[in-house]
Formats: structure tokens, C-alpha cells, sequence
């Protein structure tokens, strides 16, 4: 919340009427100013927004309709960030001061920091006062000061890592990329899987999707080749980010990548801060004890970043954010994170592993489709089923071999889940060998046709026999089926030609092949030594059990519907019912 600057109490913080109501049971109304833990890491590393405390910290009636400045600290754990945040506080506390870094017995508080191998910082915290500042143009801006946990501790994933880093960065007008020592290969492709991972969060848009970002290359060893500051901060990545011909693709990838990300780049080389900070457990951030060179050059980097002419609002798609719109945007994107909708960010290990096998899969694939080609492809002849099979089998289990022969990274465990996916998509390739190899046999390819002449041939002598026995009901359905079959044909025929109502002619096959297989199974069933022929086989069974299924359920089902519905027959065929009522008073005489 933004206080008034004259009403501080002695430790810095303000004790205005405006004192903060703070909801969390961590944090006291004492009226002064703290880290507020606003993105919170679960131990199922799942990530929380507490929306409210963020809300109280944003939505101050100070501070919600300021456009605002964010500045982020990220980078790798137990490298000094938080202690870098407490002297931007003290920055902003005395800002009015020249002497803003204070006495030299005043311990540092604000983030809370301490030395050792342990992290500190979990999540992302902001400060809990927002500092209106005058820009020299006349507009006041609301400041916020973002503190980040460190990556790749001991106890987050890479998700957790890559998440809170691209988060801050997403949010931050400026990004401070803490680096120890050096600005090394793999912080750069640290920062591409990164931002990348932000980008993929955000709206597509052609502008740059990040807007300032400074490299701060902690306890910088080398002041012989390029000098401590900025000076010698910017030809340093200079050097670091060139792009020549004669480096490799992967390395030119990672260059433009980050150059594409960020609007404004530019690095600072910091000295180290002396071993009296570095070894001694019972540090409290005392300036004495702070190495002078350290000091001198943090009274440079503090005000690069935070002076009043420096502050850069925070834009989105080239529009400038408010207090009140970056909590939406908050919101907004950690939502994203939350759900399953972007790619979970993998180790190098990882990656590498997945790309081995994939790439042992794609080659026993390969070779199991060469050869089911020799024995079955598109110029080979009709292949029996059984030795299709048996061709299948051995070229399957070659395949496998291929794979498992392969060196492979990630362990048999991991490898096992590729094995399985090989096996499942080979089988997946035999289906469709098996029904391209069917297409080639002349006698499954005219099933369909087969079928329907034949229940045209059965349909129409039995229409002959029954109305020959005087059984006219029988005959008028034969006769109704043998029209619909007809139908049938003509218009499969029709779909095959042109290509048309492929839905239909699918249809069609599927209850011709229905009626080919339960024919086929009676008429196995039954014998074939029975000297009833099977048209007479079939229309008996059908006549004797109409509800036993298959197409005997289907004449019975069209007897019933020929016999309520017979007026419809008569309609169609008027001069049929005439003469076959003559020939049965002649049979009758």
C-alpha cells in the first residue's frame, strides 16, 4: 500500500493512518511494511495465487489506477537475490538522500535473506508498500518490487522452476537475471526454455513479448578483460550474445531466440562483496563489513535500476498497465499455469532420453513397414490370411529386435513405455495391411453384389413357390424384399462409381457382410451333406423360426410389416392382387 514518505518509524517502514489490514494469519497490522507471499508453491508442486492479499497490495486506492513499474529479481538459488532487493529498498526509502545506503552499523532487513547452502525465498513475493514515484516527465508511477525463488534448488522441479521464472518475467516491466561468476552456455539456454515457456502463456502478437532484461553477473572475476559496471557489462554480452557464421545452428538458436524475447538488454558486472560476507554465519548485512568496492558499485547498479528517469512502465501488447489491470493479468495467467494446457518443461536428460527412444521407435517402424511391403504392398498379389499373419509375426518380432538393440538413454524402465507404444502402432500398421490385402481378393470385393443377387435370386424364388402353393402374403413380401434389394444394389453400384454417399455405401456393405456371414455360419452349421439345397435350407428355416435371428428374424419382421402395410403393396402393384386372386378361385375349382 503507498504511504506517505515523510511518516516512517525508525525501521523504514511508514506508520501513517493508512496502516495495511492484512488478512493472513502470518502477517500482523503492526503497520509495517513486509514481504508478502502472493504466489504460493504446494508441496504436490501445484501453484496457488492468494488472490487477496495480492488484491489488498494492488487495489489500495492509492495506487489501482497508477500505471505501474515492476521489477523482478530471478535467477539460481543461494545467489544473493534477496540481499540485492532489501538495498532497492533502501533505495526507495531514501531515494531523497544521496546517502540512501545509511549507516554502516544498520543491519539490512526488508526480504528475508540469509547465508548458507539452504533457499530462502519459495514462490514469488511482493513488497507489501507500492512507492509512488514522479517521473521526470510529471506522471506518477506506482513501484512494486518482486522478489523470486531461486531455480533449481533441491526440492523444485523444473516445472516449478520455469514456471515462477517466466511468471515474474511476464509480470515485470524489468527483469534483473542474477548470474554468479559468468554468463555461461547454459544460462543462456536456461533463459530460452524460460521465456519460451512465458511466451507460450501469452497472446500471439508481433511485437516483443518482454520488455527489459538485465544480465547481473555477480562476483565478477575477470576486471582485467572487462571492467566492473555497465561499461564493461554491455561489450562483455556483446561478446557473449554475437551470432557468427562459423558457430553452430544450436548456439545461433539460443542468441536470436533471447533477442527476439526482449525489447532492451543489458548486463552489469558486479565485484564480490568480500569474504567476511561470504564466510562469516552470523552476517547481518552491515555495510562495514561489506567490501568498499561492492558498495561503490552498488551505489551505481541501485539507481540504473530504480531511479526516476529509469522507470520503465510495465506494457502489454503495447498498452500501459495499471495496478488494477497487472491483478488481472496476474490472475489471467495463472490459470494458464494451473491447468494442463501448456507443455511440461523437461530436463536435458529428459529430453535427450525421449528423442533416443522416439527415434529407435521410428526406425523399427520403418523397417517392419519395408518388409510388410515385400510381402504385401500395393504391386504384391492377394496374400491368405493365415500366411499374412504368420509373415506378420515374424517381421514384428524383428522389429522389436531393431529396437531393443538400439542404444538407448533413460534406463530400461523408461524404455519400457516406448516398447509398448512400438508394439501397439505395429499392430496398429497390420490392421491396415490386413484390409488393404483384402481389397486385393476379387471375392471379398464383390461381397457386397454377391449377397444382394443372391437374396434377389432367393427372394424371387421364393416368391414363385409360395404364390405357385396359393401363401400370397409370403410371396407379396418376397417380392418387397426382392425390390428393396434391387434398390440396394443399384444404388451401392451408384456409390461406387461416382464416389458419392461413401456414409451409405459403407452402411451397405456392413449388412451385406452381416447376411454373407450368418448364411455362411448356418449353412456350415447345418452340415454339407444335406441334400436340401440352401435356398430351400434357407427360406425353410426362415419360414419355420422367424425369431431365431439373422435373416429369418429379418423376413419375419417384413412378413409383420407386409401384413399390417399391405394396402401400400396393393397401391404399388394394382394389378397383381386381380390375378393372383383369379389363379387361386381357378385352383380352387
Amino acid at each position: 500500500m503507498a504511504r506517505n514518505r515523510k511518516d516512517r518509524d525508525s525501521w523504514g517502514s511508514f506508520t501513517d493512518k493508512g496502516i495495511y489490514d492484512w488478512s493472513s494469519e502470518e502477517e500482523e497490522p503492526d503497520g509495517k511494511a513486509r514481504p508478502v507471499q502472493v504466489l504460493v508453491v504446494k508441496d504436490d508442486h501445484s501453484f496457488e495465487l492468494d488472490e487477496v492479499a495480492l488484491g489488498r497490495i494492488l487495489l489500495s486506492e492509492e495506487v489501482r489506477d497508477r500505471e505501474v513499474v515492476a521489477i523482478s529479481v530471478a535467477g539460481a538459488f543461494r545467489k544473493g537475490k534477496s540481499f540485492l532487493m532489501d538495498f532497492m529498498l533502501r533505495y526507495m526509502y531514501n531515494q531523497a538522500s544521496e546517502d540512501w545506503l545509511g549507516d554502516a552499523e544498520d543491519p539490512l532487513t526488508g526480504f528475508s535473506w540469509r547465508g548458507g547452502s539452504e533457499r530462502e525465498t519459495t514462490g514469488i513475493q511482493i513488497w507489501s508498500e507500492v512507492f509512488l514515484v514522479d517521473k521526470p516527465d510529471g506522471t506518477k508511477v506506482a513501484v512494486l518490487l518482486m522478489d523470486t525463488q531461486g531455480t533449481f534448488d533441491s526440492q523444485s522441479t523444473l516445472r516449478d522452476s520455469a514456471t515462477v521464472f517466466a511468471l515474474s518475467t511476464m509480470i515485470s516491466s524489468m527483469q534483473v537475471y542474477n548470474i554468479s561468476q559468468n554468463i555461461q552456455e547454459d544460462d543462456l539456454q536456461h533463459l530460452q526454455l524460460f521465456t519460451e515457456y512465458g511466451r507460450l502463456a501469452m497472446e500471439e502478437t508481433f511485437l516483443k513479448p518482454f520488455q527489459s532484461m538485465i544480465f547481473l553477473v555477480r562476483d565478477w572475476s575477470f576486471p582485467y578483460e572487462f571492467s566492473y559496471g555497465q561499461e564493461g557489462g554491455m561489450k562483455f554480452l556483446e561478446k557473449r550474445l554475437k551470432i557468427s557464421e562459423n558457430q553452430h545452428e544450436e548456439l545461433q538458436n539460443v542468441r536470436k531466440h533471447i533477442h527476439s524475447c526482449f525489447t532492451n538488454i543489458s548486463c552489469f558486472l558486479m565485484p564480490h562483496p568480500g569474504l567476511k560476507v561470504a564466510t562469516n554465519p552470523n552476517f547481518d548485512g552491515r555495510l562495514r563489513e561489506i567490501d568498499p568496492e561492492f558498495t561503490n558499485h552498488l551505489r551505481v547498479l541501485v539507481p540504473r535500476l530504480l531511479s526516476p528517469c529509469n522507470l520503465d512502465v510495465k506494457e502489454i501488447n503495447g498498452s500501459n498497465i495499471t495496478c488494477r489491470g497487472l491483478l488481472e493479468y496476474f490472475k489471467a495467467y495463472i490459470k494458464i499455469y494451473q491447468g494442463e494446457e501448456l507443455p511440461h518443461p523437461k530436463s536435458m536428460l529428459q529430453a535427450t532420453a525421449e528423442a533416443n527412444n522416439l527415434a529407435a521407435v521410428a526406425a523399427a517402424k520403418d523397417l517392419y513397414s519395408k518388409k510388410m511391403e515385400e510381402v504385401s504392398g500395393g504391386d504384391r498379389p492377394f496374400l491368405a490370411p493365415s500366411e499374412l499373419q504368420a509373415r506378420h509375426g515374424e517381421i514384428r518380432q524383428e522389429a522389436l529386435a531393431v529396437f531393443r538393440g538400439v542404444k538407448k538413454m533413460g534406463g530400461e524402465e523408461f524404455s519400457r513405455r516406448y516398447l509398448q507404444q512400438l508394439e501397439t502402432e505395429v499392430d496398429e500398421l497390420f490392421v491396415q495391411y490386413i484390409k488393404h490385402n483384402d481389397s486385393k481378393n476379387i471375392f471379398h470385393a464383390a461381397r457386397t453384389p454377391a449377397t444382394l443377387f443372391v437374396v434377389i435370386f432367393a427372394m424371387y424364388v421364393a416368391a414363385g413357390i409360395t404364390g405357385f402353393v396359393g401363401v400370397d402374403v409370403i410371396a407379396s413380401v418376397c417380392n418387397m424384399v426382392l425390390g428393396l434389394a434391387l434398390i440396394t444394389l443399384c444404388t451401392w453400384a451408384y456409390i461406387r462409381y461416382s464416389g458419392e454417399y461413401r456414409e451409405l455405401g459403407a452402411v451397405i456393405d456392413q449388412v451385406a457382410g452381416a447376411l454373407w456371414d450368418q448364411v455362411r455360419w448356418r449353412l456350415v452349421s447345418q452340415g454339407s451333406t444335406n441334400e436340401v439345397s440352401p435356398q430351400e435350407r434357407f427360406i425353410n428355416s426362415a419360414l419355420r423360426n422367424p425369431t431365431s435371428g439373422g435373416i429369418g428374424w429379418a423376413i419375419y419382421k417384413l412378413y409383420n410389416a407386409a401384413a399390417n402395410h399391405r394396402h401400400l403393396y396393393n397401391h404399388a402393384f394394382p394389378g397383381q392382387g386381380a390375378e393372383q386372386q383369379e389363379e387361386q378361385n381357378r385352383k380352387r375349382n
